[in-house]
């Protein structure tokens, strides 16, 4: 395996974990928001990921080993919370309003993961640059 595959497999997580991060924000942001229906609702979003192997490389070079990519990005399919706010202009005929389906505290779970996940794909790449490092210094030798 050649370094830089090393390079490309834990760059390519990182961008999937900062694709998950960014998604997580967004949820947070939209925590606290109504509409005036539940196909309206804000639904929390989940990246959805896939494994990089030589099978299913298309449009990546030969020498790209694998890595990980965001395919999709998937709405929850956890149901809105339904409050009952007569004095609220997006309530329905029934004095109702329907919040976003984001949990805070899922959110922050998923955020510490993902963020971790990052973490430890720049330790990867910080260590075989260190690697990479020795080796020039051991051969100059």
């Amino acid at each position: 395996m050649a370094i830089n595959n090393i390079f490309n497999i834990a760059g390519s997580g990182m961008n999937a974990q900062m694709v998950r991060l960014n998604t997580t924000a967004s949820n947070l942001a939209n925590a606290s928001v109504v509409a005036g229906s539940e196909k309206e609702a804000f639904h929390a979003k989940r990246a959805v990921f896939a494994t990089l192997v030589n099978s299913n490389l298309q449009g990546y070079s030969k020498e790209f080993l694998g890595g990980v990519k965001v395919t999709n990005i998937v709405d929850d399919n956890a149901e809105a919370k339904q409050i009952h706010d007569p004095m609220n202009v997006l309530a329905d005929e029934d004095g109702f309003v329907y919040g976003s389906s984001v949990s805070e505290v899922t959110e922050m779970v998923e955020m510490m993961t993902a963020a971790r996940s990052y973490e430890n794909n720049v330790k990867v790449m910080t260590t075989a640059r260190q690697l990479m490092l020795r080796t020039l210094e051991i051969s100059k030798a």
